[in-house]
């Protein structure tokens, strides 16, 4: 499971774009927290603990406790907008979980055993399709990451969604039907090689059909 972290937070009272503006100008962030049937609370958070939050990775798929001026809450980031210049953000929603709310949750997929995989001991290319999993899983057992084991995997051989063990309770959420999460692909020397060899066999059968002609 994923470690809880705490996040500083004030409540604010003025909202619009107007009031937006001045607080990132004292170098803070304006949020909202919402859900759990309670009404919404409008805070603002500093803007260096948002940014580090947002890029150390996982920020959708953490359970946070915001601490509102000493009042805790239980949330995790539902959505954060980024100015499209200058990439710093511009706000952050936060959803309020209880124990046991089901959730949709992106989480990392970790790859494990390459050099158990004969596949990639020959040359062969880890083709990762699927960076994260779609999951949904109640809000105190969303797992750090899942892990694929690619110990035995051969060139060619694909890793599945229905292949992957999931933590108890952890359910797919994806809308793939037995997605493909990763596979192992030739090397480039490999490929050329084959369709080399592929071109030949086809040429030898041409030459083969144009002996037979030549002889009716």
């Amino acid at each position: 499971m994923a470690a809880t972290k705490e996040l500083k937070a004030q409540a604010r009272s003025l909202v619009g774009k107007g009031a937006a503006r001045e607080l990132r100008r004292q170098g803070k962030i304006p949020a909202v927290i919402y859900g759990n049937k309670k009404p919404p609370v409008t805070i603002s958070i500093a803007y260096k603990d948002a940014m580090k939050s947002i890029y150390s990775g996982g920020f959708l798929s953490h359970i946070l406790t915001l601490d509102v001026e000493g009042e805790k809450h239980q949330v995790i980031p539902r959505d954060y907008q980024l100015d499209p210049v200058k990439d710093f953000a511009m706000h952050v929603d936060f959803l309020r979980v209880g124990k046991g709310t089901k959730l949709n949750v992106q989480v990392h997929v970790n790859f494990i055993n390459e050099e158990a995989s004969p596949g990639l001991k020959r040359g062969g290319t880890l083709n990762i399709v699927h960076h994260t999993l779609d999951l949904n899983v109640s809000a105190d057992n969303i797992p750090e990451e899942i892990t694929v084991d690619l110990t035995g995997l051969e060139i060619g051989d694909t890793v599945h969604m229905s292949s992957i063990t999931l933590p108890k309770g952890v359910l797919d959420h994806s809308h793939e039907d037995d997605a493909t999460i990763a596979t192992i692909v030739a090397p480039s020397a490999l490929k050329s090689s084959g369709d080399a060899d592929a071109e030949a066999d086809e040429a030898d059968a041409a030459a083969e059909e144009a002996d037979e002609d030549d002889k009716e």
